[in-house]
Parts: C-alpha cells; structure tokens; sequence
C-alpha cells in the first residue's frame, strides 16, 4: 500500500496483540488493517461488505507469505460478518477473537456512516436520524460494551473510536452526523473514567475531511477532486491528508508507546479545528 515501506527492521509495535477493527474492509479500517499487521498484530476485520473483507484478508495473507516465505499466515487476519447496531452479532464478534486467539488487545470501534448530506434541519429525517446513531454511536456502544467484557477481567486492553472533526467544529457537516460524533466523544471520556480503574485505555482519533470512498461518496465527487478541495480549505499547506494518518494514529494510540495516553480526542486535521478564519476571509472580500 502507498506510504508503507517494510518495518521488519524495525521494532513491530504491536507483537503479540489481538485487535478486532469493526468497518475494517475499506477506508480508515482497511489501512489500519494493513499497519497493524505489519506491526505484529492479529487482526480481525468486522464488516458487512463481505466481498472486501474476505479479499482484504486474502490480500494481507499473499503478501505477507511472499515477504516471509512462508504458509503460515492464516492466523495473523480474518474477517467476520458484523451489524454492529445489532448486540447479537457484536458479542459474536468478540466471542470469537476469543475463541480463536484467547484474548483481545485492542478493540478498534471505526465503522461509521455519513447519512443524508442535507445539512438543515428541515430537511432532515427521522429515519437517517436513527440510521445514523444505529451505526455511528449504538454500534460503538455496544463494541465498547463487549470489549470491557472481556479486558476487564485482564485488567488490560485499549479502546478506540473514529470519531470526526465535526466533534470540534461547527456548521460543516450534517446534524444526525455531528451529533453522533459528538455523542462518542461523550461515551469516550466516560469509559475512560470507568476502564481506567481496570488499566484499560480510552481514546477517540478525529480525521479531518479526507479523500476516502466513504466521503468521495457522500459528495459526489471522485478522489482528485476531493483531495483539491480539502487543500483548498487546509490550515497547513503543502500536504494532503490520507487514510495512512489516521492508521498511524491509531497505531501509536493502541500501542505501549501511548502506555499513559488515556481520555483524549486526537485531531488528525491539520490544525483547522483551532481557527476559525471566517472574519480575516470577510476582510479580504471587502477589501477586494
């Protein structure tokens, strides 16, 4: 994958860990997919796009057997069917990483969907309203849930949210959207408070606009076109953010290098949810 160079000479920051990375078959999850089993990681993908998750699994699979030169990878990814808007199938889910690996380390709450894009509340649904908080807030509800179930009795383990820049910034993206991230943010900093007690870690990653299928879809627009824009409207210039980011991100976070890195809600944007430039752009139009 662009931007992943070989780290077998260096020190694989998650040996050992077992990590379940729900919405794990494209975007964000599909990248930290890739990053966590290059650094050691076990990985399983929860996803309801069965087709890219099985190929996802069998992709990591070939590549890594042909950088090691071996068979014997099939351990190291899998990928299981999941709704996480529905408990039956989340505490499947961690049952099985249970079943299959004895354990789990990290539990990697990004599945995620946008909604309607309409921003006003009068063109906004009841029916996207709850869709929206389905997958976005009751689906990383319940795999928090599910996860301290089995890390509390450890006394160990990580807990991770996507959350989004409109948990920082306002009048950007849709209601039912932002109020789900921003509901997340809430749940975060409370597991950190309650999972703190059991040495378990609570965090939040919030990506800026960047040029995934997920947004691509949602604008309309193709990856070029979105990349421009997000340059266009960027605080610091000279680079575009990508899906690596947030993976990176979330890499350090699940890690022992975030060992005391607990209850925050890490920006990945720049630096555009700390100005607001909306007087110096009124200036400059009126001295035009």
């Amino acid at each position: 994958m662009d931007g992943m160079s070989s780290i077998s000479h260096i020190a694989k920051k998650l040996e050992g860990k077992v990590a379940i990375i729900t919405g794990g078959a494209s975007g964000f999850g599909e990248t930290t997919a890739r990053l966590f089993v290059q650094h050691g990681a076990k990985v399983i993908i929860a996803d309801v796009q069965d087709e890219k998750g099985i190929s996802l699994c069998y992709d990591i699979i070939s590549s890594t057997n042909n950088n090691n030169n071996n068979t014997s990878n099939k351990e190291i990814i899998s990928y299981v069917h999941c709704n996480i808007s529905d408990e039956t199938n989340v505490k499947t889910l961690v049952d099985e990483a249970i079943a299959k690996h004895g354990k789990l380390d990290i539990m990697f709450n990004n599945a995620g969907i946008p909604g309607d894009v309409d921003p006003t509340i009068e063109g906004s649904t009841i029916e996207n309203f709850k869709k929206v908080f389905n997958v976005n807030v009751l689906g990383g509800f319940l795999g928090a849930k599910h996860a301290a179930r089995v890390m509390t009795p450890r006394k160990s383990g990580v807990i991770l949210f996507t959350a989004s820049i409109a948990s920082l910034v306002a009048g950007e993206s849709p209601h039912a959207y932002t109020m789900s991230k921003h509901a997340i943010i809430g749940l975060m900093k409370n597991l950190c408070v309650e999972m703190g007690q059991y040495g378990i870690r609570v965090n939040a990653i919030s990506p800026c606009g960047i040029s995934t299928p997920l947004l691509s879809n949602a604008l309309g627009m193709d990856k070029a076109s979105v990349d421009d824009l997000i340059c266009e409207s960027a605080v610091l210039k000279g680079v575009a953010p990508n899906a690596l980011d947030v993976a990176n991100a979330a890499l350090f976070l699940a890690s022992d290098e975030a060992k005391f890195v607990s209850g925050i809600n890490f920006a990945i944007d720049g630096g555009y949810s700390v100005t607001n430039p909306s007087f110096s752009m009124a200036l400059k139009n009126l001295l035009a």
